[in-house]
């Protein structure tokens, strides 16, 4: 891949036509199970839910950060999990990026060398030309030899997506990604976002308790509550009035 491809091909490769992605898992901590069962396809999915209701849980065990005790997980018809089998492919291999709400940026290495970090089996020519075509494709091209800590929120958080997003994941979890910035800023990351997923073209799982943000970025929302998804349904169009959501998410909790 050379400079301005990386929409085309470093999105596209090793990608299969399918995107889906199906979970159906159980998982025991203390007194709470988390037992999800949806499947979510290509754009960008939405997971809400109270505090509590296992959302980060779920991105977890999808990302294989947490072994369930039973169930299955499947991404574009490969089992990640399966516990009757005993199959639990490990996470470095299961092709998954992640962003948790506070980016993880390695505070010693710059801002390229953040992108550069998940292609070492590239050459080094290869990580220069993917490096600079995701700092570009994310408005920091200017910023390479920046720190994190030069960075502001919106920065870091840019690079941790053209971080996530440069091995070519054939999904990628964000858990609540825009929580650290103000309100004004928000609304701009999340247009970015938008439009980052339509140029790549790579799935995404998004958690967040925002129905603003659901409305703006989501193509389905899932409603997660008690560890049991509850609700499921497209965002947008003739069937994505999101009043059903924002009832069972402001019900009162037993």
């Amino acid at each position: 891949m050379v400079g301005a491809q990386v929409d085309a091909s470093s999105a596209g490769r090793g990608r299969a036509a399918s995107n889906t992605l199906h979970v159906a898992f159980s998982y025991r901590l203390g007194s709470f199970e988390l037992a999800p069962e949806f499947t979510a396809g290509d754009g960008i999915t939405a997971l809400v839910g109270a505090s509590g209701a296992g959302k980060t849980l779920t991105l977890r065990a999808i990302a294989g950060l947490v072994a369930p005790q039973a169930g299955r997980i499947e991404l574009q018809g490969d089992t990640l999990f399966d516990a009757g089998q005993g199959v639990a492919i490990a996470p470095q291999t299961r092709r998954i990026g992640v962003v948790f709400q506070q980016y993880a940026l390695f505070p010693h290495l710059t801002v390229a060398q953040n992108v550069a970090y998940g292609l070492a089996q590239r050459t080094e020519a290869e990580r220069q030309a993917d490096v600079r075509s995701w700092l570009t494709l994310v408005g920091l091209e200017a910023y390479a030899s920046r720190w994190p800590r030069e960075l502001s929120g919106g920065q870091q958080q840019r690079v941790a997506l053209a971080r996530a997003l440069a091995p070519a994941p054939r999904l990628l979890l964000l858990d609540e990604p825009f929580a650290a910035v103000d309100m004004g800023l928000r609304k701009r990351l999340r247009e970015e976002l938008r439009r980052l997923q339509r140029t790549v073209g790579t799935p995404m799982l998004l958690v967040t308790h925002d129905l603003d943000e659901v409305q703006q970025l989501a193509d389905d929302v899932i409603v997660l509550d008690h560890g049991r998804v509850v609700h499921q349904q497209p965002v947008g169009g003739e069937h994505g009035d999101l009043s059903a959501v924002h009832t069972l998410l402001t019900a009162p909790r037993d």
